[in-house]
């Protein structure tokens, strides 16, 4: 009992978790659950009420929602109830941990949504990557996953129509000019990373390395490797800790794709490996340290289904901009050309020993919701592995030199995943339909408003 009392994160009886809360005299608990956006929803409580084994429930529609808080005008009784009855949702223990910026003592954990006949939800982000990595285990595999989350901090904007800007640093000046990897640049916000780490740290949350990136106040937080539920589960803390750490020192952090027009784009670049349960080794490397059939084949896959599941890798219209042959974007692939620590192409196999042997996937953006992208990514490589497919050779140039092979919008994007037979199986019909009329909706939206091109270019000129 004492270790778990103890432990930053987890507890795994609700007697643990009640000894937890005492010993940290949190009276309250934000219960969360990720929806198709990422955005955390759900209710805060008290913590008797909690352990007294109170479900939360909420209406099912909330797996419906669009980012600009809407619900698609079309949708059938197969895609919801037409009642919006609740769903429950179940905690799940091994992810509580504090609020470390509520000045109240304040507790957080992750729920999981079922129907009240205790069937998941196969709507629900983290459900979606559970029923994947469920075929994952058929075969006596255990996928094994570490993201890298790219993001801007900028100042403070209320009003949409004006462009954003970077904040000031220690130094009383912006940044305006690349500073990649620069220390000097990391340091003009040194109290915010305290933050950062210690809000992290206080949540149980390892951050591997922290980076300056090619652009203007642009950051990277490299996560350690680990079981893909639990790394998915820390992007979405993660992209909360930074959002709320930054508006403590008067920032916004921003997981846009592309926030600034002449700055590139943020990517969640994932790296994905396989370990064999039963021997514990990597399945992409044989016993002499070779690589194996299953490792070109899961490339190979990723090769042939990434286009088709970029609506949940790049999720929004402004997603597409990142992946352009814009000269700010020479970080950002157009393709899935793979090749040996080429960072030109979708798919980087970086140089390692057989035992870290792994394929980086760097088409992801930092907006995408992150259980859904690293459930999108590894069904791609499994349908490879599957299939017994075969990958191109691998590219020892420029990938941006190539024709585009990804999708260039959204429509196109949900339209291929629509299309695709062996994903509809594997992700489910319902999943399917539901995020294709989520993401539809949120393309008309887009589609009211003006931008400021066609008034620069249009209006005086057509």
């Amino acid at each position: 009992m004492k270790k778990a009392v103890e432990a930053p994160r987890g507890v795994e009886t609700l007697e643990e978790a009640e000894a937890w809360f005492a010993a940290r005299r949190i009276e309250d608990i934000e219960c969360l659950a990720p929806d198709l956006a990422g955005v955390a929803r759900g209710k805060m409580m008290p913590t008797k009420k909690f352990l007294h084994g109170t479900a939360m429930a909420l209406p099912a529609s909330i797996f419906m929602q669009t980012i600009s808080g809407e619900y698609p005008d079309a949708y059938g009784e197969d895609i919801m109830d037409p009642t919006d009855g609740d769903l429950v949702f179940e905690p799940d223990l091994s992810t509580l941990t504090v609020v470390p910026w509520e000045s109240d003592p304040t507790a957080q954990m992750i729920h999981d949504a079922y129907y009240r006949d205790g069937r998941p939800v196969e709507i629900a982000p983290r459900q979606v990557l559970r029923r994947i990595l469920a075929q994952f285990e058929r075969r006596g595999w255990q996928p094994v996953v570490a993201p890298e989350i790219e993001f801007f901090l900028v100042k403070p904007n209320t009003d949409p129509d004006y462009p954003l800007e970077p904040p000031i640093g220690r130094s009383g000046r912006p940044e305006s000019a690349r500073q990649s990897y620069s220390i000097s640049a990391v340091n003009e916000f040194d109290e915010l990373f305290d933050d950062i780490y210690d809000y992290s740290e206080a949540q149980g949350l390892e951050i591997d390395t922290l980076i300056h990136e090619e652009g203007a106040a642009q950051m990277e937080i490299n996560l350690r490797h680990g079981e893909a539920i639990a790394l998915a589960d820390q992007v979405f803390m993660f992209k909360r800790t930074i959002r709320e750490a930054a508006l403590k020192h008067q920032m916004y952090a921003t997981f846009m794709a592309k926030p600034m027009s002449q700055q590139p784009g943020s990517a969640m670049h994932i790296h994905q490996s396989v370990i064999d349960m039963e021997s514990g080794g990597n399945v992409f490397s044989g016993p002499e340290g070779e690589p194996t059939e299953a490792f070109f084949a899961f490339i190979a896959g990723q090769q042939r289904y990434l286009p088709a599941v970029m609506c949940m890798l790049a999720p929004y219209v402004n997603s597409y901009r990142r992946l352009t042959r814009s000269p700010n974007a020479i970080a950002a692939p157009i393709n899935v050309h793979w090749g040996y620590d080429n960072r030109t192409v979708g798919l980087r196999v970086p140089h390692s020993g057989p035992a870290a042997r792994r394929v980086e996937n760097r088409i992801p953006s930092s907006d995408a919701n992150p259980y859904l992208a690293i459930a999108a990514s590894l069904a791609c490589g499994l349908l490879g592995v599957e299939n017994g497919l075969t990958p191109d050779e691998p590219f020892a140039k420029s990938g941006r030199e190539e024709p585009f092979g990804l999708p260039r919008g959204l429509l196109e994007a949900v339209a291929a995943f629509e299309q695709c037979e062996e994903l509809v199986d594997l992700f489910g019909a319902k999943f399917v339909e539901t995020y294709r009329a989520v993401k539809q909706a949120e393309f008309e939206t887009f589609m009211n408003v003006i931008s400021p091109w066609e008034r620069e270019y249009l209006l005086l000129n057509v």
